[in-house]
């Protein structure tokens, strides 16, 4: 999948291919030429992606390349060990979760997780949970704090699934139990916007002590489609939605919305999943290392008046 502002990339990274084949082939050392097209490759890609609009950084958010939840556990985590079922109704596939060790330190992992080909995306119902998600979510969550072990969170939806069934089941309960629940944990939260935060559907695992963004994330309470259709009656205007929303880290950076920004590798988490991984733990890590120091009565206190002054403005009277 290539984007309409990747078109010189695309061309570079065919020459890039045509050259080596060419080099293969005919027995000709043509690394030289290979390697200053790969420079110029990789600085067209940090040009680019650090002057992506909202609306780019939308579709980029999308990549169904991004790393998920797996990916990451994959990659930065060992001896993880996936617990199943909300021990109510049944398991919810779009939600994953487990425990498992980061350097030899014990953590519970819980993140959404979409899917790659058709099946899977059906299966993981595209990363939009049920109720049983959040409630599987919430009984690991309380495990982790029974055994004192911090936790770390992966935000990526479009949002929490909006079916009938899922309303007959108490979506809206779930999800604002989770909320309350979260900012009572006696154990650190860190949480990461990876990809899409949409919504109740994110902020159900995003009640934290440190909210990070993935440098192309986006997180905001409606999608810019649906924006767009609910406050122009017209879904074409989307971008212009996306812009105004302010959905971007370095938006929701300024705003103080979140904690902090995830560098992501040039062109894009997609593009270098071992990379981005490697980000994530070192912030993971030093994270837990700040947050352990802090008694658990102020953790709790700090993580509740956090959210509440989310919102916060100076102004006249109404």
């Amino acid at each position: 999948m290539n984007f309409e502002f990747e078109k010189e990339i695309v061309e570079l990274d065919n020459k890039i291919v045509e050259m080596k084949k060419f080099s293969e082939e005919k027995g000709i050392d043509l690394s030289g030429e290979i390697s200053k097209f790969v420079a110029e490759r990789d600085e067209k890609l940090k040009e680019i992606y650090k002057n992506l609009s909202s609306w780019d950084k939308v579709f980029v958010s999308r990549h169904p390349e991004r790393p998920y939840t797996l990916d990451y556990i994959e990659n930065i985590a060992t001896d993880f060990i996936e617990l199943h079922g909300d021990r109510l109704f049944k398991d919810d596939p779009a939600i994953v979760g487990g425990f498992c060790k980061i350097d030899g330190k014990k953590v519970l992992i819980v993140g959404h997780q979409k899917g790659r080909t058709t099946e899977e995306k059906i299966y993981r119902n595209f990363g939009m949970a049920n109720p049983e998600g959040y409630r599987k979510a919430l009984r690991l969550f309380k495990m982790a704090e029974r055994f004192s072990i911090p936790i770390v969170t992966f935000i990526d939806t479009p949002g929490a699934y909006p079916g009938l069934e899922a309303e007959e089941h108490g979506q809206g309960e779930a999800i604002a139990r989770n909320l309350m629940e979260m900012s009572g944990l006696k154990v650190p939260v860190i949480s990461f916007v990876i990809g899409e935060g949409g919504s109740g559907g994110a902020l159900g695992l995003g009640v934290s002590d440190r909210i990070y963004m993935l440098e192309n994330s986006v997180y905001s309470v409606i999608s810019p489609e649906g924006c767009a259709a609910i406050l122009y009656k017209d879904a074409s205007r989307a971008e212009e939605a996306a812009e105004n929303l302010k959905i971007t880290a370095q938006s929701l950076y300024k705003l103080g919305v979140i904690d902090g920004i995830v560098e992501e590798p040039a062109g894009g988490a997609h593009r270098d999943h071992k990379c981005i991984a490697l980000n994530l733990k070192n912030i993971i890590l030093s994270s837990f290392s700040e947050l352990e120091k802090i008694s658990v009565e102020e953790l709790v206190e700090n993580r509740y008046n956090k959210f509440r002054k989310m919102g916060s403005f100076i102004g006249t009277d109404i």
